[in-house]
């Protein structure tokens, strides 16, 4: 083995590259976060959410789902703690002294932990709990939303539903693909354990543990569709699945191979196009 070799396949020594959070954070809010809106909009239509509903938003990124669930006429409240730069775009979005267009006073955003989103003492419970953060991607990613789910169940009612989201099978999913290069590039550092397939019964089991009953599911197309392959790959650096590869070898890499592995995806005007399936579940609470 030459000593390129060795160098090629071993991490990076020396301080991990720094990451733009606040960038990827509106890089997500302005690109990427669009791509759900068909399964946010066949949840919303299937538990008919409209005035009078009580939504409580887990991983609530920068706020879109909660947006969309507001402008129905939801009285919304999302809690994410994984990401300050998007929690306080989602501030921005739904809270009267945001900017944005659709402030409304019956919308709460917090960061930190699902108990966190208690209401005050009277506040009817949650009759809706959303989880849109599609598992199936990162190694571990349905085991730490158990754990939340089990944590957010004591503010709801009795047969509450508690939607779950998951990618769709990988051979319906062209941005699989492109993700495997996230997980090539970090295998180095993560000893080759950073990504997983999604499973058939990944939902129903994720449910299970978390002490809800499974009550029924869904399909919906969602396509990731950029204006550009710039727009592209600062879209899919957003979603935060890139940091361990960036951190294992450098981000002018990971671009380059990123950029790569979206060629195939890139049409004759320039912009890229792939189609996805993602699947939702129904579970609801004891």
């Amino acid at each position: 083995m030459t000593p390129t070799l060795v160098r090629q396949q071993l991490p990076r020594a020396g301080a991990a590259p720094r990451v733009d959070r606040c960038a990827r954070a509106r890089d997500w809010a302005e690109i990427q976060e669009r791509m759900l809106v068909p399964l946010y909009e066949a949840v919303y239509r299937r538990l008919d959410v409209g005035p009078g509903t009580r939504l409580l938003g887990l991983g609530c990124g920068s706020g879109l789902a909660l947006l969309m669930a507001a402008s129905r006429g939801a009285a919304v409240t999302g809690i994410d703690g994984s990401s300050p730069e998007r929690t306080a775009l989602a501030r921005e979005r739904l809270l009267p002294r945001g900017r944005g267009a659709h402030a409304r006073a019956d919308a709460r955003v917090v960061e930190g932990a699902p108990e966190d989103a208690a209401g005050i003492a009277g506040t009817p419970p949650y009759d809706v709990v959303t989880a849109f953060e599609p598992v199936g991607c990162r190694a571990g990613d349905s085991e730490g939303l158990g754990e939340l789910l089990a944590r957010a169940t004591p503010l709801t009612g009795r047969g509450t539903p508690v939607v779950l989201a998951g990618w769709g099978p990988p051979e319906r999913c062209a941005t699989s693909t492109v993700l495997s290069v996230a997980a090539k590039l970090a295998e180095p550092l993560r000893g080759g354990g950073g990504r997983r397939l999604a499973l058939r019964d990944d939902l129903e089991e994720v449910a299970q543990r978390a002490g809800l009953r499974p009550d029924g599911s869904g399909r919906v197309a969602c396509p990731f569709g950029y204006a550009n392959m710039d727009n592209a790959v600062r879209g899919l650096l957003s979603t935060g699945l890139f940091d361990a590869a960036i951190t294992a070898t450098d981000q002018v890499q990971v671009n380059k191979e990123l950029t790569e592995a979206l060629h195939p995806y890139r049409r004759q005007d320039g912009t890229v196009w792939m189609p996805n399936v993602f699947r939702y579940l129904i579970a609801r609470t004891p």
